[in-house]
C-alpha cells in the first residue's frame, strides 16, 4: 500500500544499505559525451514557454490528449485545465516559473509511463486527502527542484547528487525526464506516508527533495536503475 508508513519507510531506507560517499573525493572530468548532452540540457532549461509559439502550443495540446484522449480541448485558454491541476484557464501563467522544459517533463512522463501518470493525476491510490495538490503545479515545481539540486544552473555540478546525475546521463540522454518521473512517484508516496494536505506541499516536496539528494549520493550509482526508488515506475 502506498500510504504506509512502514512500506514508505522501507522502501526508500534501503538506500541507507548502501555507502554514500563525499563530493571531496571525486574529481569531476567530463568526457566528450557528458559535455554534450550536458550543454544540450542547459540550453533546454534557457527555453522560456511562450503561448505564441506554434510548436509550443502543440506540446500543450499534446499533453492535454495524452492525459484526457477521450476529451475534446475547447481552447488553449479553457477552465478545463483545472482538471488537470493548473491554477487558472491558462496554463501558460504556471509555466513562467520554470520555462519550456517543465511542459516537456510532463509531456515525457504522460508519454513513457501513461499508467503511473494517470494514476498519479487522478489520484487512484492511497488514501486521498480532502484537499489534494495540483498535479500539473506539482509537476512544475519538481522540474524547479530537479534543476536545482543537480546544480544544473552551475558551470559545473560541486554536489554529490549532481556528479552522480552525469554519471547517470551517460548511460541514458533522457536521464533527467526519467528522474522526473521517479521524483513525481516519490513525492505522490510522501504525500501519501505523511498523510499531508494542500497547506503541506512544500514540506512533501523538500522531504521528496532529501530522499532523492540520500539517493543520488550512493556510491554505486551508474545507472537509473540503480535508484532505489525507480521501482517506483512499475507500480
Amino acid at each position: 500500500m502506498v500510504g504506509n508508513r512502514t512500506w514508505f519507510g522501507g522502501l526508500f531506507n534501503s538506500s541507507g544499505k548502501r555507502r554514500q560517499v563525499s563530493a571531496e573525493k571525486i574529481v569531476l572530468d567530463l568526457n566528450p559525451l557528458q559535455e554534450q548532452r550536458l550543454q544540450k540540457l542547459k540550453e533546454r532549461l534557457n527555453v522560456p514557454y511562450d503561448e505564441t509559439r506554434p510548436d509550443h502550443q502543440e506540446s500543450l495540446r499534446a499533453l492535454w490528449n495524452a492525459s484526457f484522449p477521450d476529451r475534446e480541448l475547447t481552447s488553449l485558454v479553457s477552465a478545463q485545465w483545472k482538471d488537470m491541476g493548473w491554477q487558472g484557464v491558462n496554463p501558460a501563467t504556471d509555466f513562467r516559473g520554470c520555462g519550456f522544459i517543465s511542459l516537456e517533463n510532463l509531456l515525457f512522463f504522460a508519454r513513457t509511463y501513461p499508467a503511473p501518470f494517470k494514476r498519479l493525476m487522478l489520484k487512484q491510490k492511497g488514501v486521498r486527502a480532502v484537499w489534494e495538490y495540483p498535479f500539473a503545479v506539482a509537476g512544475i515545481n519538481i522540474s524547479y527542484m530537479l534543476i536545482q539540486l543537480l546544480e544544473l544552473n552551475s558551470a559545473r555540478p560541486k554536489s554529490l547528487p549532481g556528479i552522480n546525475f552525469i554519471k547517470v546521463l551517460t548511460e541514458h540522454e533522457d536521464a533527467f525526464e526519467l528522474l522526473y518521473c521517479i521524483a513525481f512517484e516519490m513525492m505522490d508516496a510522501q504525500w501519501l506516508a505523511m498523510r499531508a494536505s494542500y497547506m503541506q506541499f512544500k514540506e512533501v516536496l523538500e522531504a521528496t527533495k532529501q530522499q532523492l539528494e540520500r539517493e543520488l549520493s550512493l556510491e554505486d550509482l551508474n545507472n537509473i536503475h540503480d535508484l532505489p526508488a525507480y521501482n517506483l515506475l512499475s507500480k
